[in-house]
């Protein structure tokens, strides 16, 4: 017995030592890590790749120990880089346009995609087999916010599908974001555009149904990227590859992985949300193809981007692609 008590005692001494020399080793690493700070326009399953590669501490295998805080709208994403309070930001790319075309002398630069295409999708009060975009005229839809590319890509659909966004039904931008899916829930609206898993969350309750992609219809366009401050780039070149590549491993990841797969590595990062429901959103947006092979954007969807913001009206000429785009050169 007593010897029983010896070994026990001995097997939880080394058991205690090695999770000490982990947390040892685990300290003394993170000492050699670049700390930077993170705003995010939204959280959704969209940005899967990214949660992919924090889940999976690829930011720590290059060097980087990533804060992320939500900032709830590109134009507040925006902000937070200009004041220093952030040093990359997560947001559509039409957030670097507005800030240019301002006369920031210190305006920011995209230097890598998360996402090529829109992440909304269209949820109707009413079921519905056969759903036809023709189906919204005369129809309140909850829409994003005014100018931003949710609503921008909306519309540019509605248009290019004979449907005039002004005339033929009535679209709510004065909803905030965060408020679209329990504004929906409360009774409002006959349709809201949702990103997942709130999309999905609306539909498993009952509440509606998911009956088209935004995105599906929009086309290309780098539509969700980081960006930074010109001199922040400029000083720190090694920084910004660092983040670049923990977001390619993340990319590659998603698209070697099946949807179970990725869904249970983000799974935290959605407390709220089941793996059933995280896993139907991941398959949602893979079904879109939702996120690129690469984190380097071309001018022609770019272009296409400034496209959907002149015929918004939101843009009177485009900006010239090397203006905005900081060329990452790759190992």
């Amino acid at each position: 017995m007593k010897r029983k008590i010896i070994i026990y005692v001995v097997c939880m001494i080394l058991v205690f030592a090695a999770a000490c020399s982990v947390l040892f080793y685990r300290h003394d690493q993170n000492k050699n890590l670049t700390k930077i700070s993170l705003a995010e326009v939204a959280h959704t399953v969209f940005y899967a790749p990214m949660y992919v590669a924090i889940e999976n501490h690829y930011f720590e295998e290059n060097g980087l120990d990533l804060d992320v805080i939500l900032a709830n709208g590109a134009d507040k994403v925006a902000a937070a880089l200009l004041s220093n309070d952030v040093q990359i930001g997560l947001s559509g790319v039409e957030a670097t346009i507005y800030v240019y075309n301002g006369g920031e002398k210190n305006y920011l630069k995209t230097f890598s995609q998360l996402t090529q295409k829109d992440g909304s999708f269209i949820v109707s009060r009413e079921k519905t087999n056969h759903f036809s975009l023709e189906d919204l005229k005369g129809k309140t839809v909850i829409g994003g916010r005014a100018a931003g590319m949710p609503e921008m890509t909306l519309e540019y659909v509605l248009r290019h599908h004979g449907i005039d966004p002004k005339e033929d039904l009535d679209i709510d931008t004065s909803i905030a974001f965060a408020a679209m899916g329990g504004t929906f829930i409360g009774g409002y609206g006959d349709y809201v555009t949702l990103f997942e898993p709130t999309a999905s969350m609306v539909e498993k309750e009952g509440y509606g149904t998911v009956v088209a992609s935004v995105g599906a219809l929009g086309g290309v366009v780098p539509y969700t990227s980081f960006s930074a401050r010109c001199d922040y780039i400029q000083k720190n070149p090694e920084i910004i590859k660092q983040f670049d590549r923990a977001i390619q491993m993340g990319l590659d990841y998603v698209h070697t992985h099946s949807d179970e797969d990725v869904a249970k590595t983000i799974l935290p990062q959605f407390p709220d949300s089941s793996l059933t429901e995280i896993t139907d959103a991941v398959r949602r947006y893979r079904s879109i193809e939702a996120w690129p092979k690469t984190t380097t954007f071309t001018q022609k969807s770019f272009d296409h981007m400034q496209d959907i913001m002149m015929e918004y009206g939101e843009l009177n000429q485009k900006v010239p692609y090397q203006k905005l785009f900081y060329s990452i050169k790759k190992d």
